[in-house]
């Protein structure tokens, strides 16, 4: 297919699967940790306004966490049936590792989410609180679970290679590996920005519509807040994760920056914009700053960042497209510190909801934390190649024996299946974000919360038009009989 072997197309297989999946739970992770707050401030403070910004977003949490869920088993299957020979030889870590994701987060969410969708009318308000906290904690834990496994597949250790398998020998050693705090930290804060900038943008587009309720000024206000203080301590995490980097995997370092050579002695440069070129093994038409790679990456004005013509070809990653795909991580974040600093000046002219170039700026930005997940996934997965176990085991060694026919013809199905299934589940997103929260100011009598009536939290209740509170309450009721 296209001239690519086997070993090409299972890669890209599992990298278009891994990127339609990774969109879902780093939605899902923030929205429930943003559901948990909603809800707690009002049962503290009453305001109706976190009610109905609660129903509002539970139905497109709910959306989001049932294709995180579907894609998630396709990823499962594919280590066995792309991937044998890498789950033979390490199925023993990554193996129990996914087992007790599986026991701990995922068991946690399912108890819980019923509660939290259909318990609204059911149960007392504590409880359901309660029900919100501990899917948010579900989310969470599962994070933990999967970057440990990932993070052991980039820096492994607490293990024994008995009989051409891995073999754990300290779990603490494994879980706890050096990469996994910083790419735990990491993942968890992109995934509250991604969210952050997706209900910004949400609140941005109804405003610029007119649409100026207390609901749209809320979620424009807790977006902007998460953006000008998280950002920032996003970009100091990501400093002391390339430093982690530099000392584990400076191959990959190299292949960031655009690195070839060391022979000159003089510290290492930045280079801003350049071409690296794998087949010239030199980073053409650059454009760089003197001194400012070893300041960022070493911190130092004399030391050198490590040169990608210090290892063996077959052993350098890819560097021009981790090049730019860091590159695109950080201008996302930048860009995302302009919008935390630039909605603080407006904070202070008493403009925040009013100027429309802002605005737009918001609305266009809306995508930008998933942009930085994706980017950032390429840079840290490509740029652990030639290995599928970091200095272990070589990812060709890993793929199991099909044709490049059979992989190709699998990769066209997926395409074809996902953008139908997952099209149409991000086109109701849409639609559930365009309808917009029904406010409740001067319309319930009756809305006090868990244990009375209210609109349900369906997801597919969303988009029925026309039906008052009441009625929804009542065809819930009747529906659920």
């Amino acid at each position: 297919m296209f001239g690519l072997e086997a070993l090409d197309l299972a890669r890209i297989q599992f990298a278009f699967t891994i990127s339609f999946h990774i969109i879902f739970p780093a939605i899902t992770i923030g929205l429930a940790s943003y559901l948990a707050v909603l809800e707690g401030l009002w049962l503290k403070t009453g305001r109706t306004v976190y009610r109905d910004l609660y129903h509002f977003w539970v139905k497109i949490f709910a959306v989001n966490f049932g294709m995180g869920v579907v894609s998630g088993l396709v990823m499962a299957y594919q280590f066995g049936t792309n991937w044998s020979a890498f789950s033979d030889f390490a199925g023993s870590v990554t193996g129990p590792l996914l087992a007790y994701e599986v026991l701990t987060a995922f068991f946690l969410e399912a108890g819980f989410l019923g509660v939290m969708l259909f318990g609204w009318n059911r149960v007392g308000p504590g409880l359901h609180f309660f029900s919100t906290v501990m899917v948010a904690v579900g989310t969470l834990i599962s994070t933990f679970w999967i970057l440990a496994s990932n993070s052991w597949m980039q820096t492994p250790q607490g293990f024994e290679i008995v009989d051409g398998r891995v073999i754990p020998v300290d779990w603490f050693a494994v879980v706890f590996n050096p990469s996994f705090p910083y790419r735990l930290a990491h993942m968890a804060t992109a995934a509250f920005l991604a969210t952050a900038f997706f209900v910004g943008a949400s609140a941005a587009w109804h405003l610029l519509r007119g649409r100026d309720t207390p609901a749209m000024r809320k979620m424009f206000s807790m977006a902007l807040w998460m953006a000008l203080l998280v950002a920032p301590i996003q970009a100091v995490i990501g400093d002391f994760h390339g430093l982690n980097t530099l000392e584990h995997q400076p191959a990959k370092i190299a292949a960031i920056e655009g690195h070839w050579d060391n022979s000159s002695g003089e510290p290492t440069p930045l280079i801003l914009f350049g071409w690296p070129d794998m087949q010239r093994e030199e980073t053409r038409f650059k454009i760089e700053v003197p001194y400012l790679g070893s300041l960022i990456l070493t911190h130092s004005l004399d030391k050198q960042v490590p040169a990608l013509k210090e290892f063996a070809k077959e052993d350098r990653p890819n560097s021009t497209i981790v090049f730019w795909s860091f590159r695109v991580m950080v201008a996302m974040g930048l860009l995302m510190i302009l919008a935390g600093v630039w909605s603080l000046w407006l904070r202070w002219r008493g403009s925040l909801y009013q100027s429309r170039p802002f605005l737009y700026f918001c609305l266009w930005m809306g995508p930008s934390g998933l942009i930085a997940i994706l980017a950032g996934w390429f840079t840290t997965e490509i740029g652990r190649q030639p290995w599928v176990v970091y200095g272990i085991m070589r990812t060709a060694d890993g793929v199991s024996a099909h044709s490049a026919a059979q992989l190709g013809l699998t990769l066209v199905l997926f395409v074809v299946v996902y953008f139908a299934v997952f099209g149409a589940g991000f086109g109701y997103v849409m639609r559930l974000v365009r309808k917009g929260p029904v406010t409740g100011e001067g319309d319930h009598t009756d809305d006090g919360g868990p244990g009375t009536r209210h609109t349900p939290a369906r997801p597919l209740s969303a988009p029925k038009e026309g039906l008052h509170d009441g009625d929804h309450g009542d065809a819930a009721a009747s529906g659920r009989a």
